[in-house]
């Protein structure tokens, strides 16, 4: 690999980072720990290892795709587009625990996903292949949410 690539892969693991910077950011705390969860939530350790893993493989499939055929508008609009709706997602439920605001964004980010996996597949068929298995946490994800709003209605007063 030349230097060039190398330095243009830390570029997206820098930026992919940065979104993943909102988990940091926005953290459960003991509120959520209060909130009642349904029975296949995954465990809390879970999340910390899934995300990095997740991370890793849209940088590398951002990467990729761009190694390929450049800056190519619509597929990388979309690309940014997911990983904004990413970060506000954290932000959303547990920065001002609006879980329904969080709901229409994760639902939002997993059409996102869906639209880059179709936008990069022509292009790097193994790119989008990397973004399946973030598409498919996006919509547990989306499950897991809508089910602790509904769960949870005196928490959550303005939702």
């Amino acid at each position: 690999m030349s230097l060039p690539s190398l330095l243009t892969l830390g570029v997206f693991i820098v930026l992919v980072f940065a979104v993943a910077m909102s988990g940091a950011i926005f953290k459960p705390g003991p509120w959520y720990q209060r909130l009642d969860k349904p029975s296949w939530t995954p465990p809390n350790w879970a999340f910390p290892v899934v995300w990095s893993a997740l991370y890793v493989m849209i940088a590398v499939a951002g990467w990729r795709v761009y190694e390929t055929a450049g800056l190519v508008a619509l597929p990388f609009a979309v690309y940014g587009l997911q990983l904004v709706l990413n970060f506000a997602w954290s932000w959303l439920f547990f920065g001002i625990r609006r879980p329904d605001l969080a709901f229409v964004d994760v639902v939002l980010m997993a059409l996102a996903i869906a639209a880059n996996i179709a936008l990069f597949a022509p292009i790097d068929a193994i790119a989008a292949w990397l973004m399946v298995p973030y598409l498919v946490w996006a919509i547990i994800a989306a499950c897991l949410n809508r089910s602790v709003w509904r769960r949870n209605p005196q928490e959550f007063a303005r939702a």
